[in-house]
């Protein structure tokens, strides 16, 4: 893996997602680089996936449970609910991905970093590589990391050598 460029005004999209949640940022310099600390890891947008939020009860017409016959011992049974959650998944990964692709637009940006638990990241993965322009530069980091405040992630990012330190500032 290897760095983001040392000029972090050469903008990146960092899209971090799990099964419920897709968050967009950016890195930015302080507006006053002299007495700010910086890049910063901005938050821009957030995504949900409703599907995936909802309750069993809410989701399915019946929960999941045992079929009992009258003189019989009970038996479970495989609804094949885990296959449904992960089409859920994998159609909110096309949202996401068409979420990228308009960033990418948007902030002029030639990089990005996919953060994502390992299942979330291939659906992802899959539903971005045919859209992806030319000269993308993608890096990927199989993590769940999404319920990190951007502070935190920003230090977790730099750490592994994603994303370029903040610069504390001495006055």
């Amino acid at each position: 893996m290897r760095i983001l460029s040392k000029n972090p005004m050469n903008q990146a999209v960092v899209a971090v997602m799990d099964g419920t949640k897709a968050r967009f940022f950016t890195l930015e310099e302080a507006e006053f680089p002299e007495y700010e600390s910086s890049p910063n890891l901005v938050e821009h947008e957030c995504l949900t996936n409703t599907a995936k939020e909802m309750a069993g009860r809410e989701l399915w017409a019946n929960t999941k449970g045992r079929n009992r016959g009258a003189r019989t011992q009970g038996h479970g049974y495989d609804d094949h609910r885990s296959n449904h959650l992960s089409e859920y998944e994998r159609n909110f990964a096309k949202d996401i991905s068409q979420k990228i692709t308009e960033c990418l637009l948007e902030w002029d940006s030639r990089f990005i970093l996919l953060v994502a638990e390992p299942q979330m990241l291939g659906f992802v993965r899959e539903s971005l590589s045919p859209h992806l322009p030319k000269g993308i530069k993608l890096e990927e980091l199989a993590k769940d990391l999404c319920k990190l405040k951007p502070l935190e992630l920003h230090e977790y990012l730099a750490h592994k050598n994603l994303v370029p330190a903040r610069k504390a500032v001495v006055l």
